[in-house]
């Protein structure tokens, strides 16, 4: 590690997540949630125990990790729903430069973050709301990939198309827009039909929805094409999905858009979530959900994880026991594993 590095290498995810508060204010609304979500989507805590751990193979399954959850082989494409991700090459070549010339630093990590921004808004001549955001995650990134799989990405990235071609403003509005009802929409109290949007750079992106239908549910309803074959958890939909009782933390998903138009957060989805060590605000509707428990009542837009796995209580120590709801014969095994996992976290302490 280089001293810039070592810099970055001294704060804990409870410091980076009270910087990204800290900064929230100052990003455009079109990625403030996608900012909060990629922090949750990749924590540094868990990177940091499968970093340090003598077997790392048998630390992965105790941790029922499935997916793709290592920043280092998707550096320039972690961040892709982020708006700023257009801004990549010029992040990431001010980083290099800053990790080339630090030599010691007496402000605060939220001051490195504005200074990446400010260089990177300059470049492109765009207000720094807008590059503030993909900074941050910039700086994360390195920390998780280290400099030399950072320096070896080649940080390009594909032309914005689809909604996140528009404009900052349009795209905020069209993600607060519900779908027509038709001429007497209004006269509907029942059966209303909505989008769940989980590809915003096309326009078959989404799949329907029935007012009060969870996003599980509607999602293994689309049958379009063959997710199993594009994602290995996709049993059905392109939201993974195992046992749609909040039992395997499976389907957890970031919402961008439309958060206040999902049914609030249960007790039962909170305790699972703590469970799974997803970092879940206290929020009434917060920004990450659980799909098969969330229920649309309008438009939303979601971010689908590309990894899913069980570390609340091994991270955090955060979960005192853990209840097992029963679930589908094709969650058994993952049910085993979960049990198997949080026993051997008390089993640590």
């Amino acid at each position: 590690m280089n001293k810039f590095e070592d810099y970055l290498n001294k704060f804990t995810e409870a410091d980076w997540l009270e910087f990204i508060e800290s900064l929230v204010p100052t990003v455009h609304e079109v990625d403030r949630n996608a900012l909060q979500i990629w922090f949750r989507f990749f924590p540094l805590e868990l990177f940091r125990h499968l970093e340090a751990a003598e077997d790392r193979e048998l630390a992965k399954s105790k941790l029922a990790m499935l997916g793709r959850y290592e920043i280092k082989d998707q550096v320039d494409t972690s961040h892709h729903f982020l708006y700023g991700h257009r801004f990549w090459k010029e992040t990431k070549q001010a980083i290099e430069k800053e990790a080339e010339t630090f030599t010691a630093s007496e402000h605060g990590l939220t001051d490195e973050i504005k200074k990446i921004a400010i260089t990177v808004a300059e470049r492109r001549q765009v207000e720094r709301t807008l590059t503030t955001a993909i900074a941050a995650v910039g700086l994360m990134t390195l920390v998780q990939s280290g400099l030399e799989a950072f320096k070896a990405a080649t940080g390009q990235v594909e032309k914005p198309s689809g909604l996140l071609a528009k404009s900052p403003d349009k795209i905020v509005a069209a993600r607060a827009e519900d779908d027509s009802q038709g001429i007497f929409g209004f006269l509907k109290t029942i059966n209303k039909k909505y989008s769940i949007i989980y590809d915003e750079t096309r326009a078959r992106g989404k799949f329907p929805v029935i007012s009060q239908e969870e996003i599980a549910s509607a999602s293994a309803k689309d049958q379009s094409q063959n997710w199993k074959e594009m994602d290995e958890r996709c049993w059905e939909g392109v939201v993974p999905v195992e046992c749609t009782s909040a039992a395997c933390g499976t389907c957890w998903v970031g919402v961008i858009g439309g958060q206040d138009k999902l049914s609030p957060v249960s007790r039962r989805e909170r305790r699972a979530m703590k469970t799974f060590g997803y970092n879940q605000p206290d929020d009434e509707k917060p920004f990450l959900r659980l799909a098969c428990q969330a229920e649309a009542l309008g438009n939303a837009t979601i971010v689908i994880p590309p990894w899913n796995g069980v570390f609340g209580k091994k991270i955090y120590n955060n979960v005192e026991d853990v209840e097992l709801e029963p679930v589908t014969t094709s969650a058994k095994n993952l049910r085993e594993t979960i049990a198997s996992a949080t026993a051997a976290g008390k089993s640590d302490e």
